[in-house]
C-alpha cells in the first residue's frame, strides 16, 4: 500500500517560516522524482517545486529564493522549507510521487 503523509503545516505570520515533510512508503522512494503542489481556495492546484532522483530541483517563479525542496532517501522523506512566507502562500500543500498523492497539509499565512 502506497502512502504519502504530509506534516508540518499550520498558521504562521507573514515573514515567518515553516518546514513541510512528506513521508513515503510502499514505493521505491529513491527511484522517484518528488514534487510539492499547492491549492489555494478557489484556485487550481499548482506545482511548487520538484526534486529529481539525483537532487536536481525546479521551482515555481513565485517561490524561487524563498522555498527549498530537499530529500532524504535514507528516511524516504521529502521536505519543503518555506521562508519569508506571504499571505498568498496560503494553501493546502500536497506531495506527489508519480501517480500517487498525499492527503495534504494546510498552510495559513496571516498578514
Amino acid at each position: 500500500q502506497v502512502q504519502l503523509v504530509e506534516s508540518g503545516g499550520g498558521l504562521v505570520q507573514a515573514g515567518g517560516s515553516l518546514r513541510l515533510s512528506c513521508a513515503v512508503s510502499g514505493i521505491s522512494f529513491s527511484m522517484n522524482a518528488m514534487s510539492w503542489y499547492r491549492q489555494a481556495p478557489g484556485k487550481q492546484r499548482e506545482l511548487v517545486a520538484t526534486i529529481a532522483r539525483f537532487g536536481g530541483t525546479n521551482y515555481a517563479d513565485s517561490v524561487k529564493g524563498r522555498f527549498t525542496i530537499s530529500r532524504d532517501n535514507a528516511k524516504n522523506t521529502v521536505y519543503l522549507q518555506m521562508n519569508s512566507l506571504k499571505p498568498e502562500d496560503t494553501a493546502v500543500y500536497y506531495c506527489r510521487a508519480g501517480i500517487f498523492w498525499g492527503q495534504g497539509t494546510l498552510v495559513t499565512v496571516s498578514s
